[in-house]
Parts: C-alpha cells; structure tokens; sequence
C-alpha cells in the first residue's frame, strides 16, 4: 500500500485405457472451458480481478522505469522490471494480489475492513516463485487502522518477509525473535514516516505456507502498535523488488475473513459453515485421479466456495473439472465456478482432477472450506 502463484495394463487391457483417455479429454476440455486468460498490465496502477474475488495491482511507484506484469488465474508474475534504486531506501515497486481495500479500490465481495475483535480467524495460503538475479524481498502485508478506513495509508503495517535477497533491511531495527503460526521470525519495529511497521523475517526462503492473518495481528495488539478495536482493512501478497525482479512471481493466493465467534465465509460473512469431504482416488504408478465430494452440513446455504488443502510433496495436478484451482502443487485452494457456486443446506458438490505422482501415494492431511476445517469420511 506504498503511494500508491495408468495406467497398470492389466487383463482389462485396451478398453480401460481407452475410457481413462476420453475422461482425461473431457477434464482437460472442462479446464480449459473455465480458465481465464492472463492479463498484462504495464500502467503504474493498472489492476484486474482474478477468480472474482481479488485483484492484482502493478502498484509501481518509486521508479519512472518499467513495469509489467501478468495477472494468472491464480496469482502474477513479473514479466518486466527496469531500473534499480538504492538499497539503503525504498523499493522500487510493490507487485501484488490482495483481499480487502486498497486507495478505495476493494476487492468484489470482500467483508474487509473488519474489526479485529470481531474476527475469529483469517486463513490465508501463498506459494511464491523466486529467482537469485534480483534484489528484492517476498513480503505479505497486512494492514491496520483504527477507522474501516478503505483509502489512504494505514496507521500500522504488519510485513511477513517470506524470502530476501540482496543487502536490503526491513523498516526499524531488530527487537527480538518470536515464534508466529508455528515459525521461528526475527521481529523488526519501526515507522517510515507514514505508518508504523512490524516486520517478521524468515531465517530462510520459505516457498510456500498456509498460515491465520490473526496470528500476526494479535502480536501487533501485544506489542502496542495495534488494538482490538481497530480494523483490519487488507491482506496483500507480493514482492518489493530494488533491483531487476522479472520471473519473480506469485503462483497461488488465497484468503478469506472469518467474522463471529463460529466462524464464517466469504458468501455468507458472519455465518457458519460446517462441511464433510470426501476424497476418491485412484492411484497407479506415476498418476492419479481424485474425485472430491464437499458436503455443507450446516443449517444455512454456502454462496462461493474455497476449499483449501496441501496435497503431499511429489504430487502435482495437470487438469481439473468442475473448479479453478489456484496451484498445481503444494497449497492447494480449490474454488467454485459458475454453475456450482451455491451448496445448499444439507447439499454437496462434487470436482476432481488428475495429476502425477512421484514416490508414494498419499491423501491430503485435511481440508477447510472457506477457512473452517471440514471432517473427512
């Protein structure tokens, strides 16, 4: 917010292979029916919308030299990045997908600003893409306000530095080390003139992590640079790029905001979701297809959904049916598409998707829809 990611032959022999392929076709047809295509955007400001729920801004602002970028269905990527400015300064540029209210451009159907004391929890998942020719942090930002302010600067940023490359530091000084959302950070406080900052620094490159925004809005609270009543106005993930920066990129985001003591979704703010998932594979050497079944087993219908999970390292998806999908591999979050937005009370819907598998088959350790976990059958 500067000024501003089979088949075993077997006795069944030909006929069974023939079915999977016409399966695989129809998915791989059902696939492309649904993405979107990428977007370049070079204009400082420029923004577009992906999955109808956030948007990807350029948001180039220390520099006169270009910028563009490719919004993807699921994230960005640099495609050109100009010029270079100091290191003991700002950055050049902060390219970025965000849910909330950015200089009074909100997200569709985001419930941000929320008030903090009213969220229960805010589960969000990130896989970065990096490179070593560039100076530049990974940063996912949130930020603060007393008022539900949806323009302007913030009076608290909180930045998380998933990666840093380069001779650059966050805003402050270091004050110490704490354990957030299960990771070690070492913790810098500072203001740059505008807004308070609290950053948290990885000790490594971390490429990927589903992780609850409250988590860090809390130590903010702790620490006095924020208070329950204030709001939480947007989450942005991103890069802050000094020198060079192309083929950085993010590869999947996802975010939601759940208001109220029993939790909510982005359809319904304020409500409850309860959910039961059911996830058929089958499995061969090398490949699987899975088959999910996402049952709401609340009293209240769900208006778009997300269900999110981590499918296990060596596993990558290579077509899907029936939802967008927002990675191939990793942190995975599976989202609604048009005709399949509403699960009704006591209602289901069903996607699936083929992918490879290197090493030993495994499931997904657990799902959460809209960012309330879901029982397994």
């Amino acid at each position: 917010m500067r000024p501003s990611t089979h088949h075993a032959r077997s006795a069944r022999g030909l006929l069974g292979a023939l079915l999977t392929s016409l399966v695989s076709l129809a998915a791989l047809l059902t696939t492309a029916s649904v993405a979107q295509a990428d977007t370049s955007i070079c204009q400082p400001f420029g923004t577009t919308t992906i999955q109808g729920r956030y948007v990807v801004q350029n948001n180039r602002w220390g520099t006169s030299a270009a910028q563009c970028i490719t919004a993807t269905d699921s994230g960005f990527r640099i495609t050109q990045a100009d010029g270079s400015v100091p290191t003991n300064g700002a950055p050049k540029s902060y390219p970025s997908v965000y849910n909330g209210c950015h200089y009074t451009n909100c997200s569709p159907g985001t419930n941000l600003p929320a008030q903090l004391s009213t969220i229960s929890t805010a589960p969000s998942s990130i896989s970065y893409s990096y490179v070593n020719d560039a100076v530049y942090d990974a940063a996912y930002d949130i930020w603060l306000d007393p008022t539900p302010r949806t323009d302007g600067v913030n009076r608290t940023e909180i930045m998380i530095w998933f990666n840093r490359v380069g001779s650059i530091q966050p805003i402050g000084s270091p004050v110490g080390n704490a354990n957030v959302g299960g990771r070690d950070w070492q913790v810098w406080s500072g203001n740059n003139g505008s807004n308070d900052v609290l950053s948290f620094v990885a000790p490594s490159a971390v490429p990927s992590w589903s992780f609850d925004v409250m988590d860090f809005a809390r130590q903010a609270v702790s620490r006095g640079l924020a208070q329950n009543s204030w709001y939480l106005t947007s989450v942005q993930a991103g890069f802050e790029p000094w020198q060079n920066g192309a083929g950085l990129a993010v590869t999947s985001f996802s975010s939601a905001v759940n208001t109220g003591s029993s939790g909510g979704d982005p359809g319904n703010p304020g409500g409850s979701t309860s959910c039961k998932v059911a996830y058929a594979t089958n499995v061969w050497p090398g490949g699987f297809t899975a088959d999910v079944t996402v049952a709401n087993t609340g009293s209240s219908p769900v208006n778009g959904w997300q269900l999110a999970f981590a499918l296990p390292s060596g596993q990558r998806i290579t077509n899907s049916w029936n939802a967008n999908l927002s990675a191939s591999s990793g942190a995975v979050a599976a989202s609604n598409v048009s005709h399949n937005g509403q699960i009704a009370a006591g209602g289901q819907v069903t996607f699936g998707f083929q992918g490879t598998v290197d090493g030993t088959f495994a499931k997904p350790a657990g799902f959460s829809l809209n960012g309330n976990a879901c029982t397994t059958v």
